[in-house]
């Protein structure tokens, strides 16, 4: 196994390095999560991004993937919902069960967070290249494609 120093001339393997970058960008999520409007807290804009990647879907769909609690994602929904971002129908298949999906208003302000996230990236990155940025667009994907 290959390893190298670092700073702390401490061992480490290029996957511990690489679990400590992957922890470090949860910093970066945070930081850009300050950006969000005060009436979109984080769960709601992923359950608007989920819906909007996905389609429309039932609740526990939706928990799957956030990979969060089903009753923690009801409170996202709930708050989404409240604001008219989406709508929960009737299931025709099971009018037991409620479909969400997206509705003109959610689609609106996942414009208005794309805008927000794309220009604070933009503040943050201002110094790198434009073949950096593809490069490290293209090993997150990778990145993302392997689990």
């Amino acid at each position: 196994m290959t390893t190298h120093r670092d700073a702390g001339t401490t061992p480490t393997t290029r996957y511990e390095e690489l679990a400590r970058q992957l922890t470090g960008i949860g910093a970066v999520k945070r930081d850009l999560a300050r950006i969000l409007p005060a009436d979109c807290p984080t769960g709601s804009a992923a359950v608007l991004t989920v819906l909007d990647r996905h389609g429309e879907m039932r609740l526990s769909r939706l928990a799957e993937f956030m990979a969060i609690d089903i009753s923690v994602s009801s409170r996202h929904v709930a708050h989404a919902a409240d604001r008219g971002w989406i709508e929960r129908v009737l299931d025709p298949g099971d009018g037991r069960c409620r479909i969400l999906r997206l509705t003109p208003a959610g689609r609106t302000v996942l414009a208005e967070l794309s805008t927000r996230y794309t220009n604070a990236l933009e503040r943050a990155l201002s110094d790198w290249s434009a073949e950096d940025i593809d490069a490290l667009n293209s090993l997150l994907a990778r990145l993302r494609s392997s689990f």
